[in-house]
């Protein structure tokens, strides 16, 4: 059977963009049941500046309140050194660094320029081995910019080939507005496979304009290792005008374990927790399958939500 890894985000990218902050005790409940869930990878926190994004303000708090394990990678989010230092002070195992492929979103984003965002994104992956942690980069608005429109695909892959040099975990595509299409994602997958060698790529993708599950599909198909997704289909970015969520972690399970990829998540657990989410906002998600539920239906399950 094929596998893949799932990096569940919606505790930060999924939470950062919402009108209303969440309790720290309710984020790490959020956690601790995509963790029993099976989940190994969870974007935990964004080290960033609160005034910019209050939703990340405890990061960490939540960070202090997790529970000590190497069985599970914390991913803290960081666009900075600054925010690197912040989040090695914490428990975090792995910075998450972030390289813009346009100048306009990356000076509203980060302060930057792409071409600065690089080397910064490599100077964090330098940070984090030197603190024995683990670093990895996702190249934002790889298929699109809200404010410059098309991104040359020839610069993402510029990018990524300069990104490479830091050696880091992984280097991640990320259509943080929703714009890219299946054919689009498998090309610029695989020129960027063949720019950085061995180094693995994980898929990022938001449903903007409702091409996401097939998007991660196609990057599946196109050699990914890894790719992101959000309890509930939360999600967007406070400086991307329309960007909504995320693909939804319940959605993208469904595709996978239905098609025969397995992810060792257990996906009537996470539809559980959508639910139990999906209370805790005070809204219907835009997840689809907490409700419609799994197929086969299968027994009452016990867990968060039920």
């Amino acid at each position: 059977m094929t596998s893949i890894e799932i990096v569940e985000v919606g505790a930060r990218d999924g939470l950062q963009n919402e009108p209303d902050i969440l309790p720290t005790a309710t984020k790490l409940q959020m956690i601790n049941f995509a963790i029993a869930a099976g989940v190994r990878r969870i974007e935990t926190a964004s080290f960033v500046n609160p005034r910019r994004v209050p939703q990340m303000a405890d990061a960490e708090d939540v960070m202090a309140g997790l529970p000590d394990t190497d069985a599970v990678t914390y991913i803290g989010l960081v666009l900075n050194e600054r925010g690197a230092e912040r989040a090695l002070a914490t428990k975090v195992h792995e910075l998450g660094a972030v390289a813009v492929a346009s100048d306009s979103f990356a000076m509203r984003n980060q302060g930057q320029t792409s071409a600065e965002s690089v080397e910064v994104a490599k100077r964090i992956v330098d940070m984090a081995k030197a603190a024995g942690r683990s670093g990895q980069i996702t190249i934002s608005a790889a298929f699109g910019c809200p404010f410059d429109g098309e991104v040359d695909p020839d610069h993402v892959v510029a990018m990524a080939a300069a990104l490479a040099e830091a050696n880091p975990r992984e280097i991640a595509l990320a259509d943080t507005i929703g714009v890219a299409v299946p054919s689009q994602v498998k090309a610029l997958i695989g020129r960027v496979r063949a720019a950085i060698g061995t180094i693995p790529i994980r898929a990022h993708f938001h449903n903007t304009r409702n091409t996401g599950l097939a998007n991660a599909w196609a990057a599946l198909e196109a050699g990914a290792a890894t790719l992101d997704s959000s309890l509930g289909g939360l999600g967007g970015c406070p400086f991307a005008p329309k960007a909504t969520g995320n693909i939804p972690t319940e959605d993208l399970l469904y595709l996978l374990h239905r098609s025969g990829v397995a992810t060792g998540i257990d996906l009537d657990a996470m539809i559980g927790t959508g639910q139990w989410l999906s209370n805790v906002m005070g809204r219907p998600l835009p997840a689809m399958l907490s409700r419609a539920g799994n197929f086969p239906p299968s027994p009452a399950h016990s867990g968060a939500g039920a």
